[in-house]
């Protein structure tokens, strides 16, 4: 292929080779110049342009804090799930294989533990190599490399340019992350710098750092990386995406044969050694560690749900995506109250009741669990797949809790929007005759009838104060099967479920009392969207649950008040 072609000269022909080398070394002119200012300020104005320049440049290294995964746990401490942007576990030197320093020393910066940042000595042999070899040999050292990625890492945080590498950089990103080098290495030691590489340097993905690397590649300990390991893995660092051992094993063997071969060079390895770790093949061991919900050990509906909480929390930040970056980057470890025991048990029962490979996905089954006393959240299940895809099964709404958080659209709880209550809703109405003073054992007329219409029913926050039936054919409520009319007890009709004696009680009753009792307990509009949870209807229909469609999880609180003697 022809070589490419510039409006002045060809790099291809000796003398473009000698332009090509003039113009490098004018670069390494410039730095020279800044290393050796006060010599250099002696000299004239010859070299105070390439002084000025360099001394203008910023001379300290803004680090932020490294991304860390959160994890969210259960009560016993075991593992419910790990977020994360950069899927990173930070150790220290000395938890780090000494084959996989001396394997990165020998690759990328042999001469790390002889210069102070720039290796002069390695930038002239470069340019030396590249003019005669035609070729882009790099000289950046892993002072320089550390320097570049933290960069890299303060500009995403930041919402920044981020910082090129490789031949997209312009002279001042190289004279700059000089200049920084130099600075680095007087306020650090060698093993600090080398420290902080190994933590922050991109491997594969999201996996980055050699502690996530070695546990995603190998499933070991970055302590116990041995030769051929901590040579794939030392080579990487060059080119995550050109030498994936997953995408391009034939590469990453080269590579890694390279890194082994350059650590004999360098004396850090016998020939017996090299040659054993030659001959074995790559040995990979991949173990991802899923991020989010969806990747959850238990719980993912319970894991959606903490995450939601968080997000819509200003005490983790003023703005969604401040909280984002607090849960995604802080290495937080959130403990939460539930239970795996309980868990494990309504998951299992949910699932046999309505597999989600069989059941009707129109259809929703959840099992939540609180403790009364305390409110706390033991279990939530449901008989779906937490996962986005679209598929039989699948879904990432959760069908336990509201659509928002306290009605405020703004703060999404991820929830499917609640069910009718149904039955479930009748212990309101027993709650309120007894708030009368009533007796359970009263007994009453549960015979089939119709409420005809314009009936009067006693409703004080009506207009009026009073509900009147519209139906011009009037209401007749009718129980399970259309059985069961009969007179009996108000304990036995809820007992029963018997919706003939539901109404004969509310008929003696404020049927806004009924609706209020609810909505004190927690029982209100799953949909609820106007900055306030929105109360059920109070209606007749109401009682029986037909006053619109709670959450699970609002339902399991209004229930825990009548455990807990009215304390919710």
């Amino acid at each position: 292929m022809a070589a490419r072609k510039s409006p002045l000269f060809d790099t291809a022909t000796t003398l473009g080779k000698i332009i090509a080398f003039l113009g490098i070394s004018a670069l390494a002119g410039v730095l020279a110049a800044g290393l050796l200012v006060p010599v250099a300020a002696a000299a004239g104005t010859g070299a105070s342009a390439s002084i000025q320049f360099f001394e203008e440049l910023p001379a300290e290294l803004e680090r932020e804090a490294l991304a860390q995964p959160t994890k969210i746990v259960a009560s016993d401490g075991s593992l419910i799930a790990t977020l994360y942007e950069e899927n990173r576990q930070p150790v220290t030197l000395d938890q780090v294989s000494p084959t996989m320093q001396d394997a990165l020393v020998a690759i990328e910066d042999y001469r790390y533990y002889e210069h102070g940042g720039v290796d002069l000595e390695g930038i002239l042999g470069a340019i030396a190599s590249n003019v005669s070899n035609g070729t882009s040999r790099g000289a950046s050292t892993i002072t320089q490399q550390f320097v570049n990625n933290v960069l890299i890492d303060t500009a995403r945080q930041n919402g920044g340019a981020i910082t090129l590498s490789g031949g997209g950089k312009t002279v001042g990103d190289k004279l700059r992350e000089m200049k920084l080098a130099i600075a680095v290495e007087k306020e650090l030691s060698k093993d600090e710098i080398l420290e902080g590489y190994l933590n922050i340097v991109p491997f594969s993905g999201t996996t980055y750092g050699v502690q996530a690397a070695s546990r995603y590649f190998f499933n070991v300990d970055a302590k116990d990386l041995n030769i051929q390991q901590s040579a794939m893995l030392a080579g990487l660092v060059n080119g995550p995406s050109a030498y994936s051992p997953e995408s391009n094993p034939e590469g990453a063997l080269q590579r890694r044969n390279l890194v082994i071969d350059a650590m004999l060079t360098r004396g850090k390895i016998t020939q017996e050694e090299h040659d054993a770790a030659i001959a074995t093949d790559l040995g990979l061991a991949i173990s991802p560690t899923l991020s989010g919900c969806v990747g959850a050990a238990q719980a993912p509906y319970f894991c959606d749900y903490v995450t939601h909480l968080i997000l819509n929390d200003p005490a983790y930040g003023d703005t969604e995506d401040a909280r984002r970056k607090v849960l995604y980057r802080s290495g937080l470890t959130i403990k939460t109250t539930l239970d795996p025991r309980v868990q494990n048990a309504a998951q299992t029962a949910v699932t046999e009741t309505a597999n989600p490979d069989t059941t009707d996905g129109k259809v929703g089954h959840t099992m939540l669990s609180l403790d009364p006393k305390t409110g706390n959240i033991l279990s939530m299940a449901q008989n779906t797949r937490y996962n986005p895809e679209a598929a039989q099964g699948n879904t990432v709404l959760n069908f336990n809790v509201d659509q928002f958080d306290g009605g405020d659209p703004s703060k999404s709880l991820g929830g499917g929007g609640g069910f009718q209550p149904g039955s479930t809703y009748k212990p309101f109405t027993v709650a309120a005759w007894v708030e009368n003073g009533k007796s359970l054992n009263q007994v009453l007329d549960g015979t089939k009838k119709t409420y005809r219409q314009f009936d009067k029913w006693k409703a004080s926050c009506a207009q009026g104060g009073e509900f009147l039936i519209q139906e011009e054919d009037g209401y007749t409520p009718q129980n399970y099967g259309d059985i069961n009319y009969r007179f009996t007890t108000v304990l036995d009709g809820l007992a029963q479920s018997l919706n003939t004696i539901t109404m004969a009680s509310a008929k003696q009753l404020d049927l806004c009392r009924i609706r209020d009792i609810g909505y004190d307990l927690g029982v209100h509009q799953a949909k609820s969207s106007e900055g306030e949870e929105v109360p059920f209807g109070f209606g007749p229909s109401s009682l029986i649950g037909g006053g619109g469609e709670a959450a699970p999880m609002s339902m399991a609180k209004a229930y825990s008040g009548f455990a807990n003697e009215g304390v919710v």
